[in-house]
């Protein structure tokens, strides 16, 4: 999307976290979330799409964050489905939830960049705090438009479009092909 690296990074961990720990339909197949020991692994790797160097997950931290992709991904249908009144609605109470606050850091030798953190350090609250303010940031521009849930049949995953027009309709390009494959189907029956 191109605000700010740290924007970047918590909008993709956002898309992570929605896409894993939340339940629906993945490219015509039905999504269930991982449990326990899975999800821990399945968090850690989520967030190290945004912070490569994230620590391991414990289990209740990713059942924390699990209630925090849930809240995530009503942003997104909210936005999708054109209501972005109620999706705005719904970041501002995380934001209020979570305590989120912006400050100025510095570290491995960046200048200084603007973080979103919660009241408190603990792990899950900060990253709910920082996705929370991330789409704050993302739905007070045009480029909320650029929030989207997959239009292919039989799939829910959320995705961001970073493609240069901005018409991405699809979470991937197996979607995609699939929805392409069918239509060719049909008009060549």
């Amino acid at each position: 999307m191109n605000f700010n690296s740290h924007v970047d990074a918590v909008i993709s961990v956002a898309v992570s976290l929605i896409n894993t720990l939340t339940p629906g339909q993945d490219r015509g197949r039905r999504y269930q979330p991982p449990a326990g020991e899975t999800a821990r692994a399945a968090v850690t790797a989520a967030l190290r799409t945004g912070q490569p160097a994230a620590r391991q997950v414990t289990i209740a931290e990713a059942a924390q964050l699990a209630g925090t992709a849930a809240r995530l991904r009503a942003v997104f249908d909210a936005v999708a489905a054109g209501q972005v009144d109620d999706a705005a609605r719904l970041v501002n109470a995380m934001l209020a939830d979570t305590g989120a606050r912006p400050q100025l850091d510095r570290h491995d030798g960046e200048p200084w960049h603007l973080h979103f953190h919660g009241t408190s350090d603990a792990l899950a609250q900060g990253w709910a705090a920082g996705c929370a303010t991330g789409l704050a940031v993302v739905l007070g521009t045009e480029m909320y438009r650029r929030l989207g849930v997959c239009t292919a049949p039989h799939c829910d995953r959320v995705y961001v479009d970073v493609s240069r027009n901005g018409t991405r309709r699809f979470c991937s390009t197996t979607c995609q092909n699939q929805v392409k494959a069918a239509a060719f189907r049909a008009r060549h029956g």
